[in-house]
């Protein structure tokens, strides 16, 4: 079977059903998206990882296992997403030691969390892909903004009718906050581990230089 490799679209939100998330990735080759439900802390994670001037006070989980993983000389080659069953994605992840290669069952947010830490590509097999593979639906109200700005409708990934968007990193009162004021709510974030929030004024920040 052959491998599609992936990457990562973003990190989408349920307006209206706390704690809900889709991670979103997209065929490097194509345009078919591959929703995944994930739960607020894997979304967390991985959302930690794709911020990379973001540095946690201390490890978060994965990232206690990438500096385990560093210290024993074992590096993650790459992470397949191969199998679909009832809707659950599953995962293995490709891990090398003095040139010999494992395979490591995981869940598939978990192992995109580490893929991400260890630079490792995402792949999935093109029955996947076909079957569960979707064409979002983009809003066109703003045709000017960039595509992380524009909402996307996600069919039946949380439940059927509902809208989720991708995360814009922009939060009601943060534009009206000046630049000193923002690295100052986002120091305070990183103390507090509100990695969420951190991610968002960093967007805000980022937007501004």
């Amino acid at each position: 079977m052959s491998l599609v490799r992936l990457k990562i679209k973003g990190i989408s939100y349920s307006q209206t059903q706390n704690g809900a998330y889709a991670l979103i990735l997209n065929e490097v080759e194509g345009d078919r998206k591959l929703p995944i439900v994930i739960g607020a802390f894997e979304a967390q994670s991985i959302a930690i990882a794709l911020e990379k001037e973001i540095k946690p006070p201390r490890p978060l989980t994965h990232d206690l296992f990438k500096n385990f993983a560093d210290r024993f000389d074992i590096v993650v080659k790459q992470v397949i997403i191969h199998k679909l069953v009832d809707g659950v994605f599953y995962s293995s992840i490709i891990c090398e030691r003095d040139k010999i290669e494992e395979i490591i069952d995981a869940r598939t947010s978990d192992a995109i969390a580490l893929a991400l830490r260890f630079n490792a590509p995402i792949f999935t097999y093109k029955t996947i892909l076909d079957k569960a593979g979707i064409f979002l639906k983009f809003s066109t109200k703003d045709k000017d903004k960039d595509e992380s700005d524009e909402s996307i409708m996600v069919d039946e990934i949380l439940q059927e009718g509902e809208t989720v968007e991708i995360d814009s990193g922009t939060s009601e009162g943060y534009t009206e906050m000046t630049i000193e004021e923002l690295n100052k709510e986002l120091d305070k974030a990183v103390a507090n581990e509100d990695y969420e929030k951190a991610a968002k004024l960093r967007d805000e920040i980022s937007k501004r230089n």
